[in-house]
């Protein structure tokens, strides 16, 4: 099981893409905290004072005339601006450079920048104003006509205390994220996998289907996957093959039976006129012996074709008669007696007539073959089955596998045969889609066709 597991292309696949994505995770997760370690200033120190001159941007108020009057600003950033007036400052300006609004501490001094405010638009410049290092966010901001000027000036030590803050939890975030992500990939990734594989999955099932009497099925490659197109078709090619090696085989095997019957027919009957010939029913006997195997080895090659059935609508009870009439002189022959036993009102069932002819025939003549004198072989029948039971020695348990393979015969056997009969019987039944059971009893075997 666990040898079935480690080999199983979904753990493969699992295990794979787990892989990958952790040590995605993990590499990404460095990456990030290496650059906001090593370059606070540029990772998230430009990132804070853009927002910081785009919020005072946006809190412009105009009067009528369009000239900014006021800045709104939210709760804490309004607290900020006052209680760090040395670090955190602002100011906003028309056009030619005057001076109209700014945050405290901000409004006597000198010019921030020495370059135009159009210049400085949309950068930000590091300065060093009263010995402390500044760095200075412009932004233009129009009103109709009219452009007006906003700038921040941030000292680099609130940048960095900031920076500081923002940075601390980082570390632990990535962690929680990194196994968040990881454990929620490696639950679902199971099902992603399972319907990519879908078709996969199909394809095997419809495969396995396959027998020697559906050979002219071909697998689909609908929804199948590109790579493994090819391995599909490459499949169906060697059904294709397959199919047309089985039909020569059962061409072959039918033909040959078929031409043996006529030269078997005319040396029986040259026998019979050859007064001179000795032992003729020792020869009587090879002679009908091999004629009976050519016979099964006819039906052999029809019953394995599914279309040389015809079905229709059969009543058991007189197939079963056909038989018991049919076999009746061997069974006399044997000093066996046939009795037939049936359920009353049996209804008609769908079959092909001839072939439950045969499939009935092989297994009543094996009964009477093993039976003894006196024997008894009964062909019992009702809504669900055919059993036919006989007072034969049984069959060992380790003979069991064999029954149904083609020319097997067992050791011990003492009436001829070639071993087809049951192989024919089992090739009936699947054309029927009936099961074929056999079981000892305390004295003889018992035969079931399940229908």
């Amino acid at each position: 099981m666990l040898n079935h597991w480690i080999r199983s292309l979904s753990t493969r696949l699992w295990a794979t893409n787990m892989a990958a994505f952790a040590v995605s995770l993990v590499v990404l997760a460095t990456i990030v905290i290496y650059v906001f370690s090593q370059f606070p200033e540029q990772s998230l120190g430009r990132r804070e004072q853009t927002e910081m001159v785009g919020r005072i941007a946006a809190g412009l108020d105009f009067d009528d005339a369009g000239r900014p009057v006021s800045v709104r600003l939210p709760g804490e950033l309004a607290w900020v601006f006052q209680v760090l007036p040395a670090d955190l400052q602002y100011r906003v300006y028309d056009g030619q450079g005057r001076l109209l609004l700014a945050s405290t501490g901000a409004r006597d001094s000198a010019p921030w920048l020495p370059d135009s405010l159009g210049a400085a638009a949309g950068s930000i410049v590091h300065v060093t104003i009263d010995g402390k290092r500044f760095a200075i966010a412009t932004r233009q901001v129009s009103r109709g006509q009219a452009a007006f000027y906003v700038q921040t000036a941030t000292s680099a030590q609130f940048t960095g205390a900031l920076v500081r803050l923002k940075i601390q939890p980082i570390p632990r975030t990535v962690e929680t994220v990194v196994f968040i992500a990881t454990i929620i990939f490696g639950l679902t990734l199971p099902l992603t996998i399972r319907r990519v594989l879908r078709p996969l999955r199909e394809v095997s099932q419809a495969a396995a289907q396959i027998t020697p009497r559906n050979l002219k099925t071909r697998l689909s490659t609908k929804g199948i996957p590109t790579e493994l197109t090819p391995l599909i078709n490459a499949f169906n090619e060697a059904l294709a093959r397959l199919e047309n090696g089985f039909k020569v085989q059962q061409q072959f095997l039918a033909a040959a039976a078929h031409e043996l019957q006529t030269p078997l027919t005319l040396i029986r009957g040259q026998i019979e006129l050859q007064p001179e010939i000795e032992e003729k029913e020792q020869l009587f006997r090879e002679i009908d012996l091999m004629a009976r195997q050519v016979r099964q080895l006819l039906h052999l090659a029809e019953v394995s074709e599914a279309q040389n059935f015809t079905f229709g609508e059969v009543r058991i009870v007189d197939v079963a008669q056909d038989v018991v009439g049919y076999l009746a002189r061997k069974a006399d022959a044997k000093q066996v007696k046939l009795q037939l036993k049936e359920s009353r009102a049996l209804s008609p069932i769908w079959a092909d007539r001839s072939a439950l002819f045969i499939l009935l025939k092989n297994i009543v003549e094996n009964a009477i073959n093993v039976s003894p004198a006196n024997g008894v072989v009964t062909l019992m029948i009702d809504e669900v089955s055919i059993q036919v039971e006989d007072d034969g020695p049984g069959i060992p348990q380790e003979y069991v596998p064999f029954l149904f393979k083609r020319f097997w015969r067992a050791p011990e056997s003492r009436h001829d045969g070639a071993g087809l009969g049951l192989a024919i019987c089992k090739e009936i039944a699947l054309a029927h889609e009936w099961r074929l059971t056999v079981s000892s009893l305390s004295t003889g075997t018992r035969f079931v066709v399940w229908l």
